[in-house]
């Protein structure tokens, strides 16, 4: 029951999550089709949801490490 709960809440529909996401729905849909991106969804009959839950997830292992500024790497050069 508590799981169903948290998905009714942690619901988004593919407009909410394309704008969560910051993409256009177009490119959820396309996703969708091609997993390139590997975004998370759900499919129930015709309608897609998502996971707010899962799209942090999905972000987060996305993140890229904060490289150092290049006059940092040619100074310790010379």
């Amino acid at each position: 029951m508590t799981d169903k709960l948290n998905f009714e809440t942690d619901r988004l529909t593919r407009k909410q999550a394309a704008e969560y996401l910051g993409l256009k729905e177009s490119t959820l849909c396309f996703d969708a089709s091609t997993h390139r991106l590997a975004i998370p969804y759900y499919k129930i009959g015709a309608r897609v949801f998502y996971r707010r839950s899962e799209l942090d997830t999905w972000i987060a292992e996305r993140r890229i490490a904060k490289r150092r500024p290049r006059s940092t790497l040619t100074a310790k050069a010379a």
